[in-house]
């Protein structure tokens, strides 16, 4: 399979029928590894059209402090990235045709050879990753490796990204392209703070990976929001990652927001 296989077929889905993607986030491991399972098992089953997932790290600097203290709790948890690798394995098998995302960094990847994390990534059958803190200008020796492993490199495309910045991410990138809705760290928030129709326009005229909204998005009528911006799907962490942390069940909350992404375009 090549890399970003899965996005392809499921935004071609879902754009014949003028839908938009929901894509939960959570991070692996929180607050432990066995319920953590449970969560993830529980987004997929609910409707999450991909997965986006994070792997604890002890110093996530693009992240606020939810999902700071969702990183926290799994690794006080003691789980590791073996348990992370199982988590997504047994995910892979009861879903072969969900995608399944990284949201990680750096350290996470070069700790080692970043073939090695890419091999161990595929194995588990990963489809994407996004290194939050590498620049799309410093990836291409990362990115080089992530899709020999069969594996999309995905780049963050911020809002005062440049024309020659968005050129060299529509080149780089595959799967999906991550649009923040804002500066700053995740979180949720009440509404979205700009209109990103204009980069989202920009990226789809440079032939960039379907752009995905994210920051921020915490109610159906953002994610309404957003699609009228012209993005193909949003992304949705600090939302969930809040009723993780509360213990509620969070099949509700990606019904709902799934069923505001269905609504036809």
């Amino acid at each position: 399979m090549s890399a970003g296989d899965r996005y392809t077929r499921m935004f071609a889905r879902l754009a014949t029928a003028r839908q938009g993607a929901f894509i939960p986030f959570v991070m692996l491991g929180d607050p432990d590894a066995g319920r953590s399972l449970a969560v993830v098992r529980s987004l997929a089953a609910a409707g999450a059209d991909a997965l986006e997932l994070g792997l604890p790290f002890s110093d996530p600097s693009a992240d606020g402090p939810v999902i700071q203290a969702a990183a926290s709790r799994a690794l006080a948890a003691g789980v590791r990235r073996k348990d992370c690798w199982a988590i997504i394995s047994t995910i892979r098998a009861e879903f072969p045709e969900l995608p399944i995302g990284l949201l990680v960094y750096a350290n996470l990847v070069c700790h080692h050879e970043p073939d090695e994390f890419y091999r161990d990534a595929a194995g588990a059958g990963v489809d994407s990753v996004l290194v939050a803190d590498l620049p799309v200008a410093e990836s291409a020796g990362i990115a080089a490796a992530a899709r020999a492993r069969g594996i999309a490199p995905v780049f963050i495309a911020p809002p005062n990204a440049d024309a020659a910045r968005l050129r060299a991410i529509a080149a780089a990138g595959q799967g999906y392209t991550y649009v923040t809705s804002r500066e700053g760290v995740t979180g949720a928030d009440e509404r979205l703070r700009h209109d990103q129709s204009g980069l989202i326009a920009a990226l789809r005229s440079l032939g960039a990976p379907p752009a995905v909204l994210g920051f921020g998005i915490a109610s159906p009528d953002q994610v309404r929001e957003a699609l009228a911006m012209g993005a193909a799907g949003v992304i949705s962490g600090s939302a969930v990652v809040q009723r993780v942390a509360a213990g509620e069940n969070v099949e509700e909350f990606v019904r709902a927001m799934s069923a505001a992404a269905r609504e036809p375009r």
